[in-house]
């Protein structure tokens, strides 16, 4: 990775803050108590001609037995080994902590440039603050504030001068967004790590892990997809904490902003009303679907337990069931690749189009034999024309002469009627009704 900034420190010293400020967006939560950022989140920024990554890291904290705590040092330890650079954040107003000298000892081991900001500097009058810093032994301490961006124009100026590539293509802004989404703790985090080779992201048995939405590249195997980490979404009830909050806002911004949704399933518990209502959403926005059944090596089995456990699946997310649905064990490493095989052939049929000619020549035929009910004025409904609409998700318009009286019972038909001529599996589709 070309041009890495990684930002660390100890706990809630304005770490995801300066990370917003470079990237120029809210990507990381942030919130006055510690913790909150887990695992590493990754930016791009620009200063001076240079394009660069960001990763944001949690709050490191040596010697705790806390679970959490201790896959955030794996985290902060992975950032610093991929970065160019490092901005260690120590805050300004509490001073040093012994946290900070174990992170000193730590950066100056790693043998990379440390750039260290005195962050909450607010105001010019609290410069004088930093002075203690020096003593870390790591050189130019930066007075800055990541709230109000006073001084870190100064820092990115002696930053940029170490980078090496004047351009960066940014090859990942077109890139298909693969995201994996489901109630907390059914193995989304688990699965993208597998699928990477890399414990990119925390997983511990305690649900709500993860918080942000993590985007990661993965190019392997003739794919080249970003993947999508999210938050586990809860019912609306049972969200209690500002963090959790956020964190569903992400998934649900993850969601609007992906072109397939990996819905995960945990096999143990069944389908529940919170599966059903993911699904629903991913639908909902017109997303291509696929439908994973993890922790599937748990399960007692018979003959066919897959077939009811997916009869019973179709019926609960029910009228669009033309979905893949795939039983997984990440455990296992048990059909992880072929999540992604059907991940990318629904991307693929979701850009598809059909030629107007040949859904003229098909469906008509099929419309004269079965025509729609009679209208509410006693009139026939008559369809003359089929075309497909230059949009990212399939839609299709039906020009008729009485288009208020083509119903949804009927716009159904039509669609299973796509559905049975085109392969169109995992892909939503909208019937539009037009005057002809």
């Amino acid at each position: 990775m070309n041009n890495t900034i990684a930002i660390v420190g100890r706990p809630n010293v304005g770490k995801s803050t300066l990370f917003n400020r470079l990237i120029e967006s809210k990507e990381a939560i942030v919130e006055s108590v510690s913790g909150v950022t887990r695992d590493r989140i990754y930016g791009k920024s620009d200063w001076n001609g240079y394009e660069f990554s960001v990763i944001d890291t949690g709050g490191y904290v040596h010697g705790s037995e806390d679970t959490f705590e201790g896959e955030i040092r794996k985290q902060v330890l992975f950032a610093i080994d991929e970065a160019d650079a490092i901005i260690f954040v120590v805050d300004s107003k509490e001073g040093i902590n012994p946290l900070d000298d174990d992170i000193a000892n730590l950066l100056r081991r790693s043998k990379k440039e440390i750039f260290t900001a005195a962050n909450k500097v607010d105001t010019p009058d609290k410069s004088n603050e930093i002075i203690e810093f020096y003593s870390l032994g790591l050189g130019e301490v930066y007075p800055i504030s990541a709230v109000n961006g006073s001084g870190t124009g100064e820092i990115l100026d002696d930053i940029v001068k170490i980078f090496t590539d004047k351009t960066v293509v940014d090859e990942e802004t077109d890139l298909p967004r693969i995201a994996f989404v489901g109630r907390p703790n059914v193995g989304k985090s688990s699965i993208v790590n597998t699928l990477l080779g890399d414990v990119r992201n925390i997983v511990t048995d305690i649900a709500g892990t993860t918080r942000d939405s993590i985007y990661t590249r993965y190019n392997a195997f003739g794919h080249d997809f970003m993947l999508v980490d999210t938050a586990g979404l809860r019912k609306k009830g049972k969200v209690y904490e500002n963090i959790e909050f956020y964190s569903t806002l992400r998934t649900i911004r993850a969601i609007e902003n992906s072109d397939v949704c990996v819905v995960m399933i945990d096999a143990q518990s069944g389908i529940e009303k919170q599966d059903v209502s993911i699904f629903h959403l991913a639908h909902k926005n017109n997303k291509g679907i696929v439908v994973v059944v993890n922790k599937w090596d748990l399960v007692d089995k018979e003959t066919n337990t897959h077939l009811q456990f997916e009869k019973a699946l179709k019926e609960k997310i029910a009228p669009f069931t033309d979905v893949p649905i795939v039983f997984t064990s990440v455990k296992e490493k048990q059909r992880i690749f072929k999540t992604l095989e059907l991940a990318s052939q629904v991307y693929e049929r979701r850009k598809q189009q059909i030629p107007t000619s040949q859904l003229n020549d098909l469906l008509l035929p099929i419309i004269e034999k079965t025509p729609p009910p009679m209208g509410s004025r006693g009139r026939y409904v008559q369809i003359k024309y089929i075309t497909q609409l230059k949009t990212a998700t399939p839609m299709f318009a039906f020009f008729c002469n009485l288009p208020d009286d083509l119903k949804d019972p009927y716009k159904r038909f039509l669609e299973n009627q796509l559905r049975k001529n085109f392969n169109f599996t995992g892909v939503p589709i909208q019937i539009y009704a037009r005057k002809k």
